[in-house]
Formats: structure tokens, C-alpha cells, sequence
């Protein structure tokens, strides 16, 4: 669909112009609509998909339209991390060009007590739209920093992220300073039976928009090493004894795990990390500059770095533990071979996550190539996907490990891929063809709920 086929405002659409953004992706198309209307809306999408656009860009058009109070905030934006917070701010300020009247304030920790003052000065004059982190908004609130009892549109982005960090009950105390009649949109990746509680604690029938997860970039190479808890260190040293790593995201399932592996590489001599929710913001920061700088070349984290941080040239993705779900393995493995470049994932399997793995591969609807670990290392478990008892008996891989393979299942009539690839928001913009509609004679404008020609 063409941004010029939805109702938007006609000073949002001069910006989209101007990045060269001219076609919806499935989720703007279908979330967009019902925002306009004044619903609440449910998005399940992965990130990537552009869903940042597509809360941003209908309100900022209601905004523009008018009927907001003009010395109150009218939006708040609530995001897990300080690096989403930027990002999202970043894309609002390219959205919003041509809007001279709307104004904005990213709302953050980590920062000097300069920044927190102008913070509370945005915040009380009545910032339009303000962009926030749970932590930082409890804050100013606790501090009667911020008055939210105006404000029209509720918006929380990587839902599922938040809850992940801990966010639960901040999300709720913040819906508590908020008014009853507002319109809250919510997108996660994911929807856990936590998620459902949050979206029937501060959601109102809401639109849901479901997308289906999409599948790895074809430019990932991705293989596997099925073998014992205690062998995957000595895996991840195999892997880099001949060749330097640079550029390697190393994925586990704890802060502990990254703390231990990240000084245990350190020891082995590699330039190592950890990126960890424990972390503070400064350090977070230091850590992010150093890799993104080529100055670390092992990142040891969790998934917090999954989502909502672009870094564009990752060589190698290792998954220490296989992620819960398949949602999240496309999330991990997705940090490489992004802008077209390739890149390899490579999963460590152990007994126990086997069965997980397995539901892996059902979902990519292929066997993952499993290779064979260093015959130095030892038996390795075999693989058979139920991770009990049974997969106790013991092998030395050797040679390439076909011998081991099994075909996968055939899933039957199970539904296909419904959505194109993931793509990311900045890269949604494509390059119009033909002369630029003349939208000044054409689009619909709303106001007091009658459409009315230009």
C-alpha cells in the first residue's frame, strides 16, 4: 500500500517524501488505519518490521490535525532501553520536519543532572510527545516533575522487552497518573501470558494486528554443534583458534552466563565484553562505543541487545543457549547479515535444549547443518530433539557428522510465510516511480469526524 492511500496528514507525508518512503510494510498498513479511528490496537511484530512508523506516523497527523491541548503532553512513548528511546526519538524528529507546532523530549537514565533538569523543563511546559524509559518517567513522577492526567495516546513499544527486564509493575504504576480515556497502543514480538495480562489491564478492545514471524535472511549461514554444557567454552575457543574474531555477538540466557563467559574469554585472551541489563547506563554506553568502534571484538550479551540497536556489520552470531523460542533466535541471528552483507549464526546445543532447537527448525522448516565438534573435546550427546533420557547415548563426531543427520519432519498443510523479510525501519524507504501524487487536492482531511476536500 502507498503512504498516500492512508489519511495522513499532509505535512507528515512532505517528510516521508523526503526520505524516500513511498510504500507501507504489512504492519503500518494494517495498524495505521485503526489508530486514525481512535482505537486501541495490539501489534505482534518482530523487529524491524517498521512498526516504529506505524504508531508515530498517525499521531503525529492527529496532532497536526489539531484538537489537543496545547500546553500538556499529549503522548508518551514508552520504550525498554535508552538506546530504543534514542532511536525512536531520532525517527520522530525526521517524521515530524515539516510540524513546526509539535514538539518532543526523550526522557532517559544515564545522564548528568543537567540533562535530568531539562528533562523536567520539557516535560512541564507541555512537550507534545514525550519519549520515555519506565525508570526514568517513575522518577520525575515520584518528584512531581511531570503532569500526565492530559495525556491522549499511551504507547508501549517492545512490550515483551520491557516485561523481560522487569518493567511489569512500573508499566502499571505509570497507567495509574494516566486518564482513563486515552488511546493505547502496545507492539510486542512475542505474546507471552504476561503481555495478555498487561494488555487486559490497560488495554480497551483493542484492533490486534498480527504479523507472522518472518524467516532468517537468506545471507545467514546457519549451523549448529550439538554437544554437552561443559563443551561449549572450549567450542567457542576452537572456533577462533585459527582465525581472528571481529565483530562476534555472543548470546546467553542470563546476566551470570555473560558476566562468567566474558571473563572467560578475557582469560583465554580474547578482546571481550559483557552487555547486561545490570549494567549502568554510562557503562552500557562505554560498551556499545567500544564495539560499534571496532575497539571490542567479542560482545558477550544478553537479550537485550537482540532488539532495538542497529549495528549493521556483525560478522558472527553465536547462540551459548538456544533461545526459548523461535521468535527469538530470528531476533538474535538477525543482528548479522543485515543491508545485504552475509554473516553465520552459529547455536550451541545442549541436552536440554534440545527439544527447543528442534521446534527451531520446525518453525525454518529445515534442518539447521550440524557440525562436528574437535574429536580433542570428546563424546558428544546425540541428537534427537526430546532432550530425556533416551538422548544419553554417546558418539565422537568425526568427519563432517552427516552420518548423524536426521530429515526433518514433514509439517503437513502448515501455513506459509505471510509477510515478507523483516525490514528494518530506516531501510523501508524505496524509490518512487512516476510523478509524486498531488495529495493537496486529494487527501482526506478529518476534522470534527466529517472528511472534507481540500
Amino acid at each position: 500500500m502507498d503512504f498516500y492511500d492512508l489519511d495522513l496528514n499532509d505535512l507528515v507525508l512532505d517528510a516521508l517524501d523526503d526520505m524516500n518512503f513511498a510504500e507501507t510494510t504489512p504492519i503500518q498498513e494494517h495498524a495505521i488505519p485503526p489508530i486514525l479511528e481512535g482505537r486501541d490496537v495490539m501489534g505482534i511484530a518482530q523487529t524491524g518490521t517498521g512498526k516504529t512508523a506505524a504508531y508515530l506516523l498517525p499521531i503525529l497527523s492527529l496532532l497536526q490535525d489539531g484538537g489537543f491541548p496545547k500546553d500538556a503532553i499529549n503522548c508518551i512513548v514508552m520504550s525498554p532501553t535508552r538506546e530504543l528511546a534514542q532511536q525512536i526519538d531520532q525517527a520522530l524528529q525526521g517524521f515530524s520536519y515539516y510540524l513546526n507546532d509539535i514538539s518532543s523530549v526523550a526522557v532517559y537514565g544515564g545522564n548528568d543532572g543537567i540533562r535530568y533538569e531539562q528533562e523536567k523543563r520539557g516535560m512541564q511546559k507541555g512537550a507534545d510527545v514525550i519519549i520515555a524509559t519506565p525508570g526514568r518517567l517513575i522518577s520525575h513522577l515520584s518528584l512531581g516533575n511531570v503532569n500526565l492526567s492530559r495525556v491522549s495516546f499511551f504507547v508501549l513499544d517492545e512490550a515483551d522487552r520491557m516485561l523481560d527486564m522487569g518493567f511489569y509493575e512500573d508499566i502499571i504504576q505509570i497507567a495509574k497518573f494516566l486518564p482513563e480515556k486515552r488511546q493505547t497502543i502496545m507492539f510486542s514480538a512475542t505474546m507471552p501470558d504476561k503481555i495478555l495480562e498487561l494488555a487486559h489491564s490497560i488495554l480497551h478492545d483493542p484492533v490486534e494486528v498480527k504479523l507472522a514471524v518472518s524467516k532468517p535472511a537468506d545471507g545467514i549461514h546457519q549451523s549448529a554443534y550439538i554437544c554437552y554444557e561443559t563443551q561449549k567454552l572450549d567450542i567457542i575457543k576452537h572456533l577462533f583458534k585459527d582465525e581472528t574474531p571481529q565483530r562476534v555477538i555472543i548470546f546467553t540466557s542470563s546476566k551470570i552466563k555473560t558476566r562468567d563467559l566474558a571473563i572467560s574469554l578475557s582469560r583465554a585472551g580474547f578482546n571481550t565484553r559483557a552487555m547486561h541489563s545490570d549494567l549502568s547506563q554510562s557503562e552500557r554506553d562505554e560498551v556499545m562505543y567500544l564495539f560499534r568502534s571496532n575497539q571490542i571484538d567479542i560482545l558477550v550479551a544478553t537479550d537485550i541487545v537482540a532488539r532495538g540497536i542497529d549495528i549493521d556489520d556483525i560478522q558472527i552470531v553465536i547462540n551459548y543457549d538456544v533461545p526459548h523460542d523461535e521468535e527469538d533466535y530470528v531476533h538474535r541471528i538477525g543482528r548479522t547479515a543485515r543491508a545485504g552483507k552475509g554473516g553465520r549464526a552459529i547455536t550451541l546445543v545442549s541436552e536440554k535444549d534440545q527439544p527447543a532447537f528442534r521446534q527451531i527448525e520446525r518453525f525454518l522448516e529445515k534442518e539447521v547443518e550440524k557440525s562436528p565438534i574437535p574429536e580433542e573435546l570428546g563424546e558428544t550427546p546425540q541428537y534427537t530433539g526430546r532432550g530425556d533420557a533416551r538422548n544419553r547415548g554417546r558418539h565422537r563426531r568425526r568427519g563432517s557428522g552427516e552420518r548423524h543427520k536426521r530429515p526433518a519432519k514433514p509439517h503437513g498443510d502448515r501455513k506459509k510465510q505471510e509477510t515478507p523479510a523483516a525490514m528494518a525501519d530506516n531501510d523501508q524507504g524505496k524509490e518512487q516511480t512516476g510523478k509524486k501524487k498531488k495529495r493537496h487536492n486529494n487527501n482526506r482531511r478529518r476534522k470534527s469526524g466529517n472528511d472534507t476536500a481540500n
